[in-house]
Parts: structure tokens; sequence; C-alpha cells
């Protein structure tokens, strides 16, 4: 039973931090936030996603490249220039961490414009800490699988931020139903779209990249959009007036 809540609330909340604030704030700017709320949740992406923290910076420039070269071959991960996932992860890995390093300044309409705070990228990516948040999920696990089976999930929680994306990127262009012709193969993956918090609404998205509830028709759901409008009850957040 502890292992099962601990899977699910690492699951749901890496993923809420992807795309609450690494996809609708860092990358779109669907929505405004306060200095404060901006390192908040900033530092709480960072712990959410612990081993597999996903650098904002990095995120927001390669985000911004998909939808301005959508399934082209400029497109950071098109799922239809490979042969598998795994080869589409290894190639965003690279460009990902290509920017994320510095190595590489993006073309000019993807700079600027996304939050940064240098000293915790900095302590982020230390491979200490990384490993650290890694020992920390083997003794959760050490202590309360009451089988060693389960810990064949552990390379999950190792690398919860990329397997989420990669689950996206893939699958988001490659299988379900289109209600826009984007010009790109994006699809709307429903119903495994509701375990990844609407972000298999793709083709929903690529149609209006800017609209902070990517549901479109009667039968589709955004479980994040709820929370934001929450969060806009309580004054977390400003809605963009497009």
């Amino acid at each position: 039973m502890y292992i099962l809540l601990f899977f699910i609330a690492h699951w749901f909340l890496s993923l809420f931090s992807q795309t609450f604030f690494l996809h609708r704030y860092c990358s779109h700017k669907m929505f405004s936030l306060s200095p404060f709320w901006e390192k908040f949740f900033y530092f709480f992406t960072f712990i959410t996603q612990g081993s597999s923290f996903l650098n904002p910076r990095a995120y927001a420039i390669m985000h911004k490249m998909h939808h301005a070269y959508s399934d082209t071959e400029k497109d950071p991960h098109s799922p239809h220039f490979f042969r598998d996932v795994w080869q589409m992860t290894m190639r965003t890995k690279d460009i990902y961490l290509n920017y994320a390093k510095y190595g590489a300044e993006p073309e000019k309409p993807f700079r600027g414009n996304y939050p940064e705070w240098k000293a915790l990228d900095k302590f982020s990516d230390s491979w200490v800490v990384r490993i650290g948040f890694g020992v920390l999920y083997f003794l959760f696990y050490l202590i309360f699988a009451p089988s060693y089976w389960l810990f064949l999930l552990l390379p999950i929680h190792f690398f919860m931020g990329p397997v989420q994306g990669a689950i996206v990127n893939w699958c988001g262009h490659k299988y379900g139903y289109s209600n826009f012709d984007n010009h790109d193969h994006s699809k709307n993956t429903v119903p495994l779209d509701f375990f990844l918090m609407g972000e298999l609404m793709q083709n929903n998205h690529h149609k209006s990249p800017n609209a902070v509830n990517f549901r479109k028709r009667w039968f589709e759901l955004d479980p994040t959009y709820p929370l934001i409008v929450v969060m806009k009850w309580f004054g977390i957040v400003q809605m963009r007036k497009n």
C-alpha cells in the first residue's frame, strides 16, 4: 500500500510540475506568477521531480522549438523520424543537455521569457543531489516494499520527468484522433490523457498553444485546468488575456 501511494504521489506531483510550471508557465506563459510564486513552483518542481529534475530554461527552449517545427526534421522530438521511443528520447536528451549546460545558444525566437534560477539549477544538476534522491527512493522501497519485484518500479522514479515527457512526445504525435488540421501529426490520446493530466491532448494544444484549458470537446477532460482555476481564485495565478 505504501509503495503504491508513493508511486502515485510521485507520478502525479512530478507530472503536475511538468504540465503546470514547465509547460504552461515557463514555455507558454499562459498565466502569470508573482516573483514569490515563481520561485515557489520552481523549487516545488525540483523537489517533486527529484533525480530527474528538468531545467526550466532548457525545457522552454525545446518546447518552443517543438511548436515552431512540429513534426519536421527540426522538431527536437517528433516520433516520425525515429524507429522507437528510446532513439527519440536519446536525441531529445542530447539537445536538452546542450541548452541546459549552455553548450549552444538557441535561435533568436526561442531566447528569453523563461524563468531562471541559476543557483538552484547548478545545485540540482549535481550528481550528488541526483544520486541522493535516488538513494532516498531506494531506501523507501527497502523499508516498505513487501515484494522485491516492486523494485522494478525504481527506474521510473529515477527518470520520472523524461519518462513522462517520452510518453507525451511519442503517443501525442502517433496515437489517437485529431479535432483540427494543424499541418502536423499531433493527436489527442483519450482516455490515456487523464493519467498525463491533459498533456496528451496534443492536437488541441497545437491548435491553440496559448489556451490554458486543453479541452475542446464535451467528452475531453484537462485535469490540470480546474487546479489552475482554483489557484486563480486564491490569487496565486493571474490568467493571460489573449
